[in-house]
């Protein structure tokens, strides 16, 4: 039986450290995370010198839990894959720092993964791989895109968002409920108790002859709503402000995700990003996909977070297709989803 290839990724991007080992590119041997959320909560998001010190103190440990946790040393892996961009620069270079001197003390290939890539491929790491061409919606914090892709190394971008990214609308929506930090999940939850129907929040862009999205008006008609009833003495249901304002956000998302399997012809949408372990997105994804014998494929919610085997997923496939960086690659803050798988 052949000797499993392994591959080590590092995660830093944002307020996760992780590390994880995964095995021909598809088995998780290991898949550790030392989240900041307790760290950054008193802050009500992430405060960014905070983080890359915590990733100082963190990045080692757990790079030798995932090892270990794997059953693996240094002399077993083959590839080092580790997030270069987007994300905060601090934050990316503890991590890039930590790939570049492992692959050099090792005598590794290191390969720099595009954060949004790592969370596509993360759809590689459960059940069946998905298969080209699909559409894919990356929907995140930072990031709300639609993309055509092709195959491996062939995509485009249909659409994306002009200004607030979907996820950063929630954290925002959150805040003005006086929601703790990650505000995301705790408006999915608050949002099971109450009514979708009971507030008419504006659907931005929703008619509009195009698949790109916006979500700051939305956030806006939030804080007016919340405002307007506050001076007329009223106490609005928070669980109806988060219903009604997820069930807005979410229609956008997967109108406009349907809409670009229409034009493009293919059978299967890919949903990556951490906004994709939102519950109401996949009921209404998975209902409006069967509706037009659309596959769907959405990784298990503790993959759609941030974490280390999504990386080392999507740099064994760059490093298949031919690419290895040298140790002068650098970290990227900003880094265009184009050309990125």
């Amino acid at each position: 039986m052949p000797k499993p290839f392994l591959c080590l990724g590092i995660e830093t991007s944002c307020d996760e450290t992780a590390a994880a080992v995964v095995a021909d590119g598809r088995r998780i041997l290991s898949n550790v995370v030392a989240s900041q959320a307790d760290l950054h909560r008193r802050y009500g998001g992430v405060f960014p010198e905070l983080a890359s010190r915590r990733h100082v103190e963190a990045v080692l440990p757990v790079i030798r839990a995932a090892l270990d946790e794997a059953g693996a040393a240094f002399s077993d892996l083959g590839l080092v894959a580790v997030t270069r961009g987007p994300g905060l620069v601090g934050a990316l270079l503890v991590g890039v720092s930590a790939a570049k001197a492992l692959a050099f003390a090792h005598d590794l290939p290191l390969v720099g993964v595009n954060h949004l890539a790592g969370h596509i491929y993360a759809n590689f790491l459960d059940g069946e791989p998905p298969e080209w061409p699909a559409v894919c919606l990356v929907v995140s914090g930072g990031h709300t895109h639609l993309l055509h892709i092709e195959d491996h190394g062939r995509m485009r971008l249909l659409g994306a968002t002009r200004d607030d990214a979907a996820g950063e609308a929630f954290d925002k929506v959150a805040r003005l409920l006086g929601l703790p930090y990650p505000g995301g999940p705790q408006i999915d939850l608050l949002a099971r108790r109450g009514d979708a129907e009971a507030i008419p929040f504006p659907r931005a862009m929703l008619d509009e002859d195009n698949l790109d999205f916006s979500f700051s008006g939305l956030k806006t008609a939030v804080a007016v709503y919340l405002e307007r009833e506050a001076a007329a003495g009223r106490t609005p249901d928070r669980a109806d402000v988060a219903a009604s304002f997820q069930r807005a956000a979410v229609e956008v998302l997967v109108a406009k995700t349907v809409r670009a399997a229409d034009a493009t012809g293919v059978s299967r949408v890919i949903v990556a990003g951490g906004v994709a372990a939102n519950a109401a997105l996949r009921e209404r994804l998975l209902a409006a996909a069967a509706e037009r014998g659309l596959a769907v494929s959405i990784p298990p919610p503790a993959l759609c977070t941030d974490n280390a085997a999504m990386i080392a997923c999507a740099g064994y496939h760059a490093w298949r297709a031919g690419r290895v960086d040298g140790l002068d690659m650098d970290v990227a803050a900003r880094l265009p989803i184009a050309g990125a798988l």
